[in-house]
Parts: structure tokens; C-alpha cells; sequence
């Protein structure tokens, strides 16, 4: 399931504001509650759509995508100064250990999800940061975003999570999407 990458050549549909029907830019930060000195990394920042509505809320964003043609792209549209961006894929990040206060991922968890990439949010996070995930979710009627055969449900989203050691806070599946707001435990690392 999943598992596919965005196909760069549609990058600009990317940039249409319709996207908001189905997530909007203040559910989005409710969904990790930043603060203004937060580093904050985006899996998946495509043309930074939400990016750059994001990046005027935290110090810093690490905007990470495995494509770079999506980089030129986001160049295209405008890159906040505070934002940083990274060619790489979840499961290897080029981020220290315990560097990042939240993680967001909009509408692509679907493309890295996996124990790797997990392990890796985990490792990246500082103890008690943040994991805000909005996707298609699988029980959507798949009118926009991937087939529904390559989505998942949130509930397989939390069973995911909880299996990489976070704790969920909020979860639902909607008309068309999901939402999943996680957090690891506030206790340090074991060495």
C-alpha cells in the first residue's frame, strides 16, 4: 500500500486553493500548536503550499521532499527565509537526534509511511515533540488525491504511531481525509 511519490509534472496543481476544503491552514496548526521558537520539519513540502503559510508561525522549517524537480518548484513560488530545504525521503533525514520540536506531513503520509520512517520521526523528534499527519484517509470516497487503495484509515494511522512509541492525541477520519495529532513521550532518550 502506498508508497508512490507525487508526479512532479502536476506540481502546480499543487498551488490551488481548493485544497483547503480540505485542510486549512489553521487546523493544520491546531493540529501541532506551534510555537514562534519551534523547528519544525515538513515531510512531503512539495511546492511549500502549506509551507510557506506555516513558516511565519515557528523559527525555523526544515522542508524535506525526495524530489528535487518539487524543490525547483517550490523556488518557483517563493521560499520563506526561514525555511530550509532538504532532498530526502522520511526514513533518512539529514536532521540530528532530537533537533525538531513537531513534524507535519500534509497529504502525503501515504507515500513514506513504514516502520523506517517512523523510527526515524521518532529519532529526529526532541522528547515530547510533536507529529501533526493529515492524508486521504481510506474510507473517503477518493474523488481527489490517490486511489483509495493506497490510503490508509487513521485508525491504521494510530496503530502505526503507537507502534513507534507515540502517544495520540486526536484522530478522526473525515469526508475525505484523516487527521492525526501524536506526540512522543516527554521522558529522555534511553542510551
Amino acid at each position: 500500500m502506498g508508497h508512490h511519490t507525487f508526479d512532479p509534472d502536476g506540481a502546480k496543481r499543487l498551488e490551488d486553493d481548493s485544497r483547503y476544503a480540505y485542510l486549512s491552514v489553521d487546523e493544520l496548526l491546531a493540529l501541532f500548536e506551534p510555537d514562534p521558537a519551534d523547528v519544525v520539519a515538513d515531510l512531503g513540502s512539495g511546492t511549500g503550499f502549506y509551507t510557506r503559510s506555516i513558516a511565519p508561525h515557528v523559527r525555523r522549517i526544515v522542508a524535506a521532499d525526495l524530489q528535487p524537480a518539487m524543490h525547483a518548484a517550490f523556488a518557483e513560488f517563493g521560499i520563506p527565509e526561514n525555511v530550509d530545504r532538504v532532498t530526502a525521503g522520511a526514513g533518512r533525514l539529514p536532521i540530528r537526534t532530537d533537533r525538531l520540536d513537531a513534524v507535519y506531513s500534509t497529504m502525503t503520509y501515504h507515500e513514506f509511511s513504514g516502520s523506517n520512517a517512523l523510527a526515524e520521526l521518532a529519532r529526529v523528534l526532541a522528547p515530547g515533540g510533536r507529529l501533526a499527519i493529515a492524508d486521504w484517509s481510506a474510507k473517503g470516497a477518493g474523488q481527489r488525491g490517490p486511489p483509495v487503495a493506497q490510503r490508509f484509515d487513521a485508525g491504521t494511522v494510530v496503530d502505526q504511531l503507537r507502534g513507534a512509541g507515540f502517544r495520540i492525541e486526536r484522530a478522526a477520519d473525515r469526508r475525505e481525509t484523516l487527521v492525526v495529532a501524536a506526540r512522543l513521550p516527554a521522558t529522555s532518550r534511553q542510551s
